[in-house]
């Protein structure tokens, strides 16, 4: 898409942008559900979770992913901006897949927190909230550094 080009600079801007918004919520969600495990449920406190939780995902972190996604397959969509044989790029392609099933069991986790019948501990989500951040490091090596 020969189109794109003279927008490249801006897609990368509202790319990287985006991906700062969506990994600010998955590194905040699961610290949200570690919190929350700590209330009883059904407390004044469990619903006002319930809500941050909620309001996090469905008005922070979806429209985050979703525009991730579209500036990034516009910007893969630029002719020679990416060497398609080149290793990295499957890597950094399985990392995202991977962020995008974490959001997924994020959305599940909520669900079940939103109808008090989360079964996970607080050390699970302390666990989980690793995931993100993990993720992230693979994805700007294989995207900064390109080591293969």
């Amino acid at each position: 898409m020969n189109a794109l080009i003279p927008f490249m600079l801006w897609l990368k801007a509202f790319h990287i942008m985006s991906l700062i918004a969506w990994m600010a919520g998955l590194f905040y969600l699961p610290r949200l559900f570690v919190y929350h495990c700590q209330v009883e449920a059904g407390s004044a406190e469990s619903e006002r979770f319930k809500v941050m939780e909620y309001k996090l995902l469905r008005f922070i972190m979806l429209p985050a992913m979703i525009s991730t996604f579209i500036f990034g397959g516009a910007l893969a969509s630029i002719p020679g901006l990416v060497d398609w044989h080149a290793g990295w790029w499957p890597t950094k392609l399985a990392a995202v897949a991977a962020l995008a099933g974490f959001h997924g069991a994020c959305a599940r986790w909520r669900r079940d927190f939103a109808h008090d019948r989360n079964t996970r501990s607080e050390r699970f989500y302390r666990m989980a909230n690793e995931v993100p951040t993990v993720l992230m490091m693979v994805i700007v090596i294989m995207v900064v550094v390109r080591p293969f």
